[in-house]
């Protein structure tokens, strides 16, 4: 199915999954706007996964509702199911990972469970969940 302008799309994006609708076609990318989270993005540092020592440990957050990314064309495929609403979504995106995360108790998985739960409380709460 070819992708264009005004398509509901799913696109793997930063080691999160959303869907959002396509704005513009930018030759090799696609501009998406983002509707709906399917997977959080995973914590830490994504060059060294499951390390905690030694690497820069970030915290990354899922992209707004209404947010614009530039995608490459290749992460990106069509959507032909309902479009969820953005909280909602966000909201099972970090139950799902909260729960992947608790099923086994490593120093990677414990830190990025924290990292998750601060996003939760102090960042979608105060932002998203309103």
């Amino acid at each position: 199915m070819a992708v264009s302008v005004g398509d509901i799309v799913e696109v793997k994006y930063n080691s999160g999954r959303y869907i959002g609708e396509v704005l513009e076609d930018r030759g090799e990318r696609f501009l998406v706007k983002v509707h709906a989270v399917t997977k959080h993005p995973m914590q830490g540092d994504l060059h060294h996964p499951g390390e905690t020592e030694g690497v820069l440990f970030q915290e990354r957050k899922a992209l707004a509702h209404y947010e614009k990314m530039n995608v490459v064309k290749s992460a990106v495929k069509g959507y032909d199911g309902e479009l969820p609403d953005y909280r909602e979504s966000l909201q099972k995106a970090i139950a799902d990972i909260k729960e992947q995360l608790s099923k086994k108790d490593t120093a990677f998985n414990q830190q990025s469970l924290k990292q998750v739960e601060d996003l939760e409380q102090n960042t979608y709460t105060k932002s998203y969940y309103k």
